[in-house]
């Protein structure tokens, strides 16, 4: 369990790293930074995005699920506001910076599934 969240928190710092790298408007002052702001995200979307979900699902829904893009943004932008060193200059930047991490998420998702199916 434990490595799991370890190697998830991985894959969101590779993906806030590359986001910080190639969307402007993304910040990240350190190394130590990126690794907290990395676990502080996967603890905000354990407690914090559940809620936010239920409560936005109406308009997920009418949105065929795209408002989903702007809930993670603002997932991200609560890790920016909770995080000194950590910057998001806005919903644009909010949102590419959620599908880079998203999309480096999701990689991270399949090398877990793929080392518990050996």
């Amino acid at each position: 369990m434990l490595a799991r969240f370890v190697i998830r928190a991985a894959f969101a710092a590779l993906g806030l790293w590359a986001a910080s790298a190639i969307v402007p408007g993304v910040h990240v002052d350190s190394t130590p930074t990126l690794v907290l702001a990395a676990v502080l995200l996967g603890v905000v979307n354990a407690f914090v995005r559940p809620v936010v979900f239920i409560l936005t699902l109406p308009i997920t829904l009418v949105t065929l699920g795209l408002f989903l893009l702007v809930v993670n943004a603002a997932m991200i932008g609560l890790v920016a506001w909770l995080l000194p060193g950590f910057s998001v200059a806005g919903l644009l930047p909010g949102v590419l910076a959620a599908i880079v991490t998203g999309v480096a998420s999701w990689i991270g998702g399949m090398v877990i599934r793929d080392t518990e199916g050996r």
